[in-house]
């Protein structure tokens, strides 16, 4: 499963945008006064999440981005660069400053469906991801919520798809659409039958099982008539995932492709898990 640089470039203004607010304070409260901090950025693609995460912590920040795509990693480093205000290289990794922060990255590649235990290292601050969870199964969110309870870790996760999705014009089989796209989204990813939108729901009650504090926030996708570039690429991708399920009409599916659309809400949901004290 990976996804293209233009792709999580057209989404990542929409992404920054949607975050919970509450949430992201939530976050600065928790580590404020950590220094250094250490952080896991899982299935990172270009460091979009680290853009977002990082003015929420501490002015020291160690991160480990983790990505199947070894492009995609290139394309973080490239990317990361652009963005901070200097940058150096020391030992393998990539030094940005950014305002007051120190901020350094190793890149690792890893397929997270076989190496998730070794990617967890021990010692992570925070385990963090953006946009992933709805994408895999029950069982790797269970070793995941496993894995980050053992190590005592703090969690935080935006944008993951929590079912809702509105267009706007309506369409008379919006309903039969997004049926099949949740099916299509069921399918298997990379790390088995997906959990889709019940992704937030598992992520909440499996950290809450584990004796973690969880807070939840909607980060729903807004978008209107500014973000047309990418109602367009969404929708072109909503129906050919359809397509592929063979469970709309074809006519249904032509006629519902042929309709312009300024609109459109998509359901995220951030999630922010802390462990017990002591």
């Amino acid at each position: 499963m990976s996804f293209s640089a233009e792709w999580l470039a057209l989404r990542e203004p929409a992404d920054h945008r949607s975050r919970n607010a509450k949430l992201a304070h939530a976050v600065t409260s928790y580590f404020e006064g950590w220094r250094p901090i250490t952080v896991i950025d899982l299935g990172c693609g270009t460091g979009s999440n680290l853009r977002a995460t990082a003015p929420l912590l501490g002015p020291e920040q160690f991160w480990t981005l983790v990505d199947y795509d070894a492009k995609l990693l290139a394309a973080a480093r490239e990317c990361l660069t652009a963005w901070a205000e200097g940058s150096a290289e020391k030992d393998g990794a990539l030094v940005l400053f950014k305002g007051a922060r120190r901020i350094t990255v190793s890149f690792r590649q890893a397929d997270l469906s076989v190496e998730l235990d070794d990617v967890l290292a021990p010692g992570a601050n925070l385990v963090t991801a953006s946009a992933l969870f709805d994408l895999v199964s029950a069982d790797f969110l269970a070793k995941l919520i496993a894995g980050v309870s053992k190590r005592k870790s703090a969690f935080y996760t935006v944008l993951t798809y929590d079912g809702d999705q509105r267009w706007t014009p309506e369409h008379p089989a919006d309903a039969a659409m997004l049926a099949a796209f949740h099916a299509h989204q069921a399918r298997d990813k990379g790390f088995g039958a997906s959990v889709g939108p019940s992704a937030p729901d598992l992520l909440s009650e499996g950290f809450a099982a584990s004796g973690y504090t969880v807070t939840e926030g909607d980060s729903a996708w807004r978008l209107g008539p500014e973000d047309e570039a990418l109602i367009d690429d969404l929708a072109a991708g909503f129906a050919n995932a359809v397509a592929e399920t063979g469970m709309v009409p074809a006519a249904d599916l032509e006629s519902w492709r042929a309709e312009a659309r300024t609109g459109c809400i998509v359901g995220h949901a951030d999630t922010f898990a802390t462990p017990p004290v002591g």
